[in-house]
């Protein structure tokens, strides 16, 4: 954690490209809920996400994330973009409601066939697969009976997992868990700004232990089985303080503990940060759960889209911290700041903080939203979106320059998709997607990725 927000860079290139060259890799990501569309085939059941989206007023747009880019029914044009974009590796989710509708019991044959094909696929285009076991979408039966907030939906994850791992682990050899618990946590459980919109603030945090358990058992399945490479990818950001007071300096430190800390510190030091002064009870844990947690991974993921200025607590607030904006920044179509430099200061940290416990990194999400057209009539120059990617590849290869060992990037994301609480409203793609027709339509960053992947291996 710095003590003051960080300068930007205003004139971001690729001179260390050399860098990135070889064995290190290049991906794109999707998930399940954001991309599939065609939500009652196939037998799928009902999410915490479908709940949400039928909530009148949850979805900013009121989107109903279909048929957006249908890829239940159009995997192949995906494959077919993934193949002529020249990524490595392709990461994409197993929706738990497809193959486990109500979150129990055994598997939905058809479903995982649609999984398996798009393996088959994938492969077929010398495309490693990469698939994230659990990308938001619980069963809403198990939301109903507690969500992460119980233990128990640890061990129902691990069931699930076993029947994707069983059916795909004779091609798949690289896996990610859980994406980004502390968005589960914070935003989904504490906040209420995504499923399943509790609002729970400090009592939502037992599900930190619940998530990284899950992880732990799914990584456990996944060794067990012999089926490959496997690890978690969270959501880092850089915290500063607003100011050098005493007062913004704590509630810094309070913020940086509950984003970064809680979430990282088990998997790597097998313990918890101890949040006492805030109040904050334990962690619901038991007897060899940390352990179990803590069991090395082969990677770590990380995602990164910004950086965090955190002041003292607002007058009445229930929490001990206030967010700020970044002096100076540019924006995204999110509002979220753009400061390249805060993932160097996130990566290096990381290998500071954690030494040799800390396995190699992949970045698993990286990418930025603008304000473009609902339908294109061409390809969309984003020359925004290719500064935001071209600074951060080179953040990449500064850290690595100064002691990271980060082995993969991955751009969020290959296709405009549902981006969650708001809809269709913000867009990430390097292919931009018409939500009605579902057509794609590569823009200037998809040829720019592509190009400069190509310029990586030469």
């Amino acid at each position: 954690m710095a003590s003051d927000p960080l300068t930007l860079d205003p004139a971001p290139s690729l001179r260390r490209l050399t860098l990135l060259r070889p064995p290190f890799r290049w991906s794109a990501a999707t998930a399940a809920f954001q991309i599939e569309g065609a939500r009652s085939a196939d037998g799928r059941g009902r999410s915490i996400w479908d709940d949400f989206v039928d909530t009148p007023g949850a979805v900013k747009d009121g989107s109903t994330a279909e048929p957006g880019p249908d890829s239940w029914r159009r995997s192949a044009e995906d494959v077919a973009l993934l193949d002529r974009l020249g990524v490595d590796r392709y990461r994409f989710s197993v929706s738990w409601t497809r193959v486990q509708p109500g979150g129990r019991g055994g598997a939905n044959r058809a479903a995982l066939d649609t999984y398996s094909r798009l393996v088959d696929e994938l492969l077929g285009a010398g495309v490693t697969p990469f698939p994230t076991l659990y990308h938001w979408d619980l069963p809403s039966e198990l939301e109903t009976e507690g969500g992460w907030l119980q233990r128990e939906t640890a061990f129902r994850f691990a069931d699930f997992a076993a029947l994707v791992i069983e059916a795909l682990g004779d091609r798949v050899r690289h896996w990610y868990t859980i994406n980004e618990p502390v968005s589960t946590t914070l935003q989904g459980y504490a906040i209420g700004e995504l499923a399943p919109a509790r609002q729970l603030l400090f009592d939502a945090l037992p599900t930190v232990h619940h998530q990284l358990l899950a992880h732990g058992l799914a990584q456990q399945i996944v060794r067990d089985a012999d089926a490959g490479q496997v690890g978690i990818v969270n959501n880092h950001t850089h915290v500063s303080a607003a100011t050098a007071s005493p007062e913004d300096q704590a509630a810094a430190a309070a913020y940086d503990a509950l984003h970064n800390h809680l979430f990282a510190d088990p998997l790597f030091f097998g313990e918890y940060p101890d949040l006492g002064a805030l109040g904050i009870p334990e962690q619901p844990v038991h007897d060899g759960d940390l352990a179990l947690i803590s069991e090395p991974s082969d990677f770590y993921g990380v995602n990164f889209y910004n950086p965090t200025v955190v002041g003292a607590a607002l007058p009445e607030a229930p929490i001990p911290f206030s967010l700020q904006p970044v002096p100076g920044a540019d924006v995204t179509g999110f509002g979220w700041p753009i400061v390249p430099a805060a993932l160097t200061e996130v990566l290096l940290g990381l290998r500071s903080r954690y030494g040799d416990a800390l396995p190699p990194v992949i970045v698993g999400e990286n990418g930025a939203s603008f304000s473009e057209p609902s339908r294109s009539a061409g390809r969309i120059e984003d020359t925004e979106r290719i500064a935001y990617l071209a600074a951060h590849i080179e953040a990449i290869a500064d850290a690595n320059e100064r002691g990271a060992d980060v082995r993969e990037y991955t751009v969020w994301s290959l296709l405009d998709n549902f981006e969650w609480a708001e809809g269709f409203s913000q867009r990430f793609g390097l292919v931009h997607v018409d939500h009605e027709t579902s057509q794609r339509t590569p823009k200037a960053s998809y040829e720019w990725y592509r190009a400069l992947i190509e310029e990586a291996r030469a």
